[in-house]
C-alpha cells in the first residue's frame, strides 16, 4: 500500500451539537488545533487517528441554535472551559461501512471516553487533487460532561432530552 499524506482542509470542515431535534451550535471554522491522519485503500477507510481543539468562542461562522431560545452558552462554561477537545485512542474496522473511532471527549473540562461512528461521506479524485470527507457521528448523554442548561429551558412544552448528537464533518486533500 502506497502511504498518501491527507491534509485537513479547516475551512472546509465543520462541528455540530445537536439537542432533540435542534441544533445548538454549528462550530464551523472553530479549530485551534487539528492533527489527525487517515489511511485508505481501494475507497476504504483503514485507519483514522483523530486529534482536535474547537474554541467554542471563536465567532467565524458560528451559528447559534435559532429555534428556540436555547444556546450553547446555556450548556458550555465558555468563559471558564471555552474548548472542545477529542484525542482518539484507538480505530476499529468492522467492514467497509462501519467504522468507530474510541477517543478521549473533553467538554467543560470533563473527560470521558466515547466511541464516534466513522464513514467516508464522500471521495473525489482528479489528475491534479483528492479529495475525502470523513464525518464522525455519536452521541453523548449531557449530564456526564456537565451540560447542564443554566435555567429550565423548555422546547415545545417538553424538557431537553439528557443525550445530545455531535457531529464533525473533515475535509481531507491531498495533491497527486
Amino acid at each position: 500500500m502506497i502511504s498518501t499524506k491527507w491534509n485537513l482542509n479547516t475551512h472546509q470542515s465543520d462541528f455540530m451539537i445537536r439537542a432533540k431535534n435542534s441544533i445548538i451550535a454549528y462550530l464551523d471554522s472553530s479549530f485551534n488545533k487539528l492533527s489527525s491522519t487517515i489511511d485508505i485503500d481501494n475507497n476504504q477507510l483503514i485507519n483514522a487517528n483523530i486529534e482536535f481543539v474547537l474554541d467554542v468562542n471563536k465567532k467565524e461562522g458560528k451559528l447559534e441554535h435559532i429555534d428556540s431560545n436555547l444556546n450553547l452558552k446555556d450548556f458550555i462554561d465558555s468563559n471558564q472551559y471555552p474548548f472542545v477537545t477529542f484525542k482518539s485512542i484507538s480505530f476499529e474496522k468492522i467492514n467497509n461501512d462501519i467504522n468507530f473511532v474510541k477517543g478521549n471527549l473533553t467538554i467543560n473540562n470533563i473527560t470521558k471516553v466515547v466511541e464516534l461512528d466513522t464513514k467516508i461521506a464522500s471521495l473525489e479524485s482528479n489528475n491534479d487533487s483528492s479529495k475525502v470527507i470523513l464525518e464522525i457521528i455519536g452521541e453523548i448523554n449531557r449530564s456526564d460532561f456537565g451540560l447542564y442548561s443554566n435555567s429550565n429551558q423548555q422546547l415545545n412544552g417538553l424538557l431537553i432530552g439528557s443525550n445530545i448528537n455531535i457531529t464533525a464533518n473533515l475535509e481531507f486533500e491531498t495533491n497527486n
